[in-house]
């Protein structure tokens, strides 16, 4: 019986096929891995999401965590599905053999994820987390704070978090006021507060390890002036046990609509709950240098920002499979030319409307995915660079992509998951079915790690300026280089990338003549329409790469492929035209638009 997860044929086909990450092992990094690796990787992530993640998934929506004023409880079956995660080594699956992790590709790491987040995304979350907290320090943090945290969270004996947002300032780190004053010993006592902490307090580990932005008194002001500094919640003894309570305390639980599973919370550092040493404040271990905190943290950010992308990408995909296995088998109505009312009902997937809402899912669902993929095949590729060119390309591709991959799965993947809810019609909003929570779920995604706006900004406000226009370039070229090996193959395939290519062009058209108007604040007004935009295209890039790769083959899973491009490309990329005129005419209604007016 097919997953309704995950389907491991579009992995394989994507991973192995397309993007053939056999060749990998190539490069002195893999060279220890093979294709059998790798797919017994994935075997054991879908494995571990069917038995562990998948069954308390509805659990732990309909039973959130609690906190009495002491103690956070949590289902127990999270804590298992935690164990069962660290006994197979998969926290550590791309990190370093240095650090006690399995060194696999990031392509390979993130495939294998996504079935946890297909099967629990709340559940997921804390090892994702983990995961990226324990990948910033790894990269800089002490040889003593790796030791003391990083190989215990790969181990599973700790968990990880970061702490960036504030009650007052949200999204705008420069106004965060979490102060860290520096001791004589080199450590230093944090006082403040922080919002939105997802794992941020529980007892499913024996730590838990806060990466926290902070400022030290004297330092510049704005984000130039921020630190980033380890806030256990208990201090680690010198046998690596945790040992006294620090002063962290859980101030409380919010309660979302989606991801229940997860606590997210409210930390207050040094208010005086708890006392080590008998001093006020958190102690807190700098990172790196005073006053480069949000450039190290901008390292766990992306990676976390990628990951809420296959997060969305998962909820959507599982949706899809779920609509599509209930549209096969619930008989409903009969063909628009049938006149015998007696003739026996059809399956809804007979019906052409139920075909347009799978197919929309699918072209959303498998374009995202081959997208998360193809920008976890550029980390691995910047990781393992042959010569300096190769790394500055696909740094430069994921620089640009690293917004679009986060923010177009969140919403697109979520419109996928709301046509799963239509597919099942009145079921769909019903708790007896999953698509009612995967909606929900998958609601949170937009918002997480960066808003739509946020992202739009720095898509269009950062990247696509950077280095004089490098990442825009790279990106054009990686496109341009598709496109010509498309056109060459003729056929269908050519006359979509003669399609795609007249959208590329007039993109990098519209881009340059937003900035050489002057006026940055009417480019950068709708910066969220260029977000989507620029999103579009690129999916349809996606498309027409699985295009190229299926030429040639035949059977019903190549032929969904073909079918769903063609969805993208008639349904979906001629949205960007009135997209794109709205840009280049560097509108100001919304500039223009008044407080009083509304």
């Amino acid at each position: 019986m097919k997953s309704t997860l995950l389907s491991r044929q579009d992995l394989d086909f994507l991973l192995f096929d397309w993007l053939r990450i056999d060749e990998l092992t190539r490069r002195a990094r893999f060279a220890e891995h093979s294709r059998e690796t790798f797919a017994d990787t994935l075997d054991l992530c879908e494995q571990l999401a069917t038995r562990y993640f998948a069954p308390h998934n509805k659990k732990s929506d309909s039973h959130e965590p609690t906190f009495d004023g002491v103690t956070v409880t949590v289902i127990p079956e999270v804590k298992e599905a935690l164990a069962a995660c660290a006994d197979a080594e998969l926290i550590g699956m791309a990190m370093d053999y240095a650090v006690g992790g399995a060194q696999l590709p990031a392509t390979v790491a993130q495939a294998g994820f996504a079935w946890l987040m297909a099967a629990n995304v709340s559940t997921a979350g804390y090892p994702m987390l983990t995961m990226a907290n324990a990948n910033l320090l790894a990269k800089f943090g002490s040889p003593e704070q790796i030791d003391a945290f990083v190989k215990p969270m790969i181990a599973g004996r700790f968990t990880g978090t970061m702490c960036l947002s504030e009650t007052q300032a949200g999204s705008s780190l420069a106004d965060i006021t979490t102060r860290a004053e520096p001791r004589a010993d080199g450590t230093f006592r944090l006082f403040g507060s922080k919002m939105w902490i997802s794992g941020g307090d529980h007892e499913l580990t024996e730590n838990i390890v806060h990466l926290v932005l902070a400022k030290i008194p004297g330092g510049p002001n704005g984000t130039k002036g921020i630190s980033l500094f380890i806030v256990p919640k208990y201090l680690v003894d010198s046998d690596g046990a945790a040992g006294e309570r620090n002063d962290v305390v859980l101030a409380g639980l919010n309660h979302k609509m989606g991801y229940r599973g997860i606590t997210n919370t409210v930390l207050n550092f040094g208010e005086g709950g708890h006392r080590p040493g008998g001093e006020p404040g958190a102690i807190g271990y700098l990172i790196g240098e005073e006053h480069r905190g949000l450039s190290y943290m901008f390292h766990m950010m992306n990676e976390a920002r990628l990951g809420v992308g296959i997060g969305a990408i998962a909820l959507g995909y599982t949706g899809y499979l779920k609509s599509l296995d209930y549209a096969r088998s619930r008989p409903q109505g009969r063909p628009v030319s049938a006149k015998d009312p007696t003739t026996p009902q059809v399956p809804i997937i007979e019906h052409a409307d139920v075909k347009r809402m799978l197919l929309a899912q699918k072209s959303y669902v498998e374009g995202a995915l081959a997208l998360a993929l193809y920008c976890a095949r550029l980390v691995d590729i910047a990781h393992t660079a042959e010569s300096g060119e190769e790394a500055d390309h696909a740094t430069a591709l994921l620089d640009i992509l690293t917004p679009i991959a986060k923010s177009w799965p969140s919403q697109w993947c979520l419109a996928a998951n709301d046509l799963a809810i239509q597919v099942h019609g009145g079921y769909g909003y019903t708790r007896e079915y999953d698509v009612e929570q995967h909606y929900r779920d998958n609601r949170l995604n937009p918002i997480h790690e960066g808003t739509h706006g946020i992202q739009s900004l720095d898509l269009l406000g950062r990247k696509v300026v950077q280095r004089n226009g490098a990442s825009l370039a790279a990106v054009h070229r990686a496109m341009t280089d598709s496109i010509t090996g498309a056109r060459r193959a003729g056929g269908e395939t050519a006359d979509v990338a003669a399609q795609l290519e007249v959208v590329v062009q007039r993109l990098v058209a519209v881009t340059a003549g937003m900035f050489a108007a002057g006026d940055i604040d009417a480019a950068l007004a709708n910066s969220a329409v260029y977000l989507e935009a620029f999103g579009h295209v690129v999916i349809a890039w996606m498309w027409l790469e699985q295009l190229s790769a299926v030429a040639g083959r035949t059977g019903d899973f190549y032929d969904g492929k073909r079918q769903a491009a063609r969805y993208f490309f008639r349904y979906e990329l001629p949205k960007t035209g009135p997209q794109l005129d709205l840009l280049e005419s560097l509108d100001r209604t919304t500039l223009e638009m008044q407080p009083d007016w509304f």
